[in-house]
């Protein structure tokens, strides 16, 4: 039995946060129908790193993120394809929207009213600022959500701030926040027999993963301080430079910044009056961090890694992006999956990464073409092949 055998996920999202969250109920075997816009459906489909496929409509972004869902087009406007909507909703278990504040009522389908044909759906909205208070009708993306979390304020250092993170944090946190929130809604509705509304922001989605740094400034009055790639916790604690790069140490615990200097040969700053104890350490990052690199420049990062491993020294190499994704431990954990994409060839995309041990989670399915799987649930419906044929010639499909 897969984790979520049975249910119903009406998909009506677009580009990230919405796709991330539905992702994740497919890969744990819920059957997500991705509803979309006839004209060119998901604006995902054309954005990616290779023309080729977004005019394929199977764009890298739009690859990433839809594996094992099926697509069907609609046009909601019309008023068959009204029809066929509630039909599809009356078989949903739930429904997740990432459209601004008002676009599900505008249609006719807002929560208040699916509530009437299917009083067991569980509705999760997912925007920028949420579906009420003084912004929620403005436009967000995430780079928008990062410079107004505070995100980008926290990033950088004193030649580069703000920064933006380098992929699409706030979109992505969102999507989790909200395939978190389903499951917890469905967890409900199985003990009560009720569905929910479920209001998910982006901008609070991604404030509370800065935990630590807003309380040092919400209970210890400290504002946030730049340090680069320095970890704020404790020093040395950090990235420093070796013979032919980079190494990320976290000597967090005394004994590991103890043990640390003994390794590099500096047993004297274990009682200089400016590292010896941890908060004088944090306050000295500056004069500590170029004594410990002119020892460290001594090796390449490999031996360092080691042997400051082997002592319990937490420290690891900085690699790429690709060396990343193709080590020793990704491959064993199965991180990446390789499926058959039509028309296309072989592509690898992320697998499931929660490891349960008695309903495993994997890509089964290629992510669809566009109207791939229109036919085939419409005709579940109870549509014959005409009239199938003949919303297609009305465009309502």
């Amino acid at each position: 039995m897969k984790l979520l055998e049975g249910i119903r996920v009406l998909d009506m999202t677009n580009v990230l946060s919405g796709p991330f969250a539905t992702l994740h109920l497919a890969l744990m075997g819920a059957d997500v129908i991705k509803i979309e816009n006839p004209d060119g459906g998901d604006l995902a489909r054309k954005l990616g790193n290779v023309p080729k496929y977004n005019q394929q409509l199977l764009g890298t972004s739009f690859l990433a993120q839809n594996a094992n869902k099926k697509s069907l087009t609609l046009n909601l406007k019309a008023d068959e394809g009204k029809e066929i909507f509630v039909k599809l909703a009356k078989t949903a278990d739930i429904l997740v929207e990432n459209f601004r504040p008002g676009v599900m009522a505008r249609l006719g389908f807002s929560y208040d009213e699916l509530c009437k044909i299917n009083p067991g759906i569980i509705y999760c909205a997912i925007s920028g600022f949420g579906q009420t208070g003084p912004d929620a009708f403005k436009p967000a993306y995430d780079q928008i959500i990062q410079g107004l979390s505070g995100v980008m304020a926290v990033n950088g250092d004193e030649t580069l701030n703000p920064l933006r993170s380098g992929f699409p944090v706030c979109d992505t946190v969102g999507g989790m926040n909200a395939a978190f929130a389903i499951m917890a809604a469905l967890y409900y509705r199985e003990h009560t027999g009720q569905g929910q509304f479920i209001d998910i922001a982006l901008l609070d989605s991604i404030m509370p993963l800065m935990g630590w740094v807003a309380a040092n400034l919400l209970i210890g009055g400290q504002p946030p301080v730049l340090l680069g790639n320095d970890n704020f916790t404790a020093a040395p604690s950090g990235m420093f430079k070796t013979k032919d790069g980079y190494i990320n140490i976290a000597a967090n615990q005394q004994q590991q910044w103890e043990d640390l200097a003994d390794e590099l040969g500096l047993p004297e700053l274990k009682t200089d009056p400016r590292f010896q104890e941890r908060d004088t350490r944090k306050s000295n990052r500056s004069l500590l961090t170029p004594l410990l690199e002119e020892k460290l420049a001594g090796d390449i990062t490999a031996h360092w890694v080691e042997t400051l491993n082997a002592r319990g020294i937490p420290s690891g190499d900085v690699v790429s992006l690709e060396a990343a994704l193709t080590c020793g431990q990704a491959e064993h954990r199965q991180v990446i999956a390789e499926v058959e994409q039509p028309g296309i060839g072989k592509i690898k995309i992320f697998n499931m990464t929660a490891k349960f041990s008695k309903t495993p989670a994997q890509i089964e399915m290629p992510p669809p073409r566009l109207s791939e799987n229109t036919g085939s649930i419409l005709e579940e419906l109870g549509y014959s092949t005409e009239e199938i044929r003949v919303l297609k010639e009305k465009a309502v499909i």
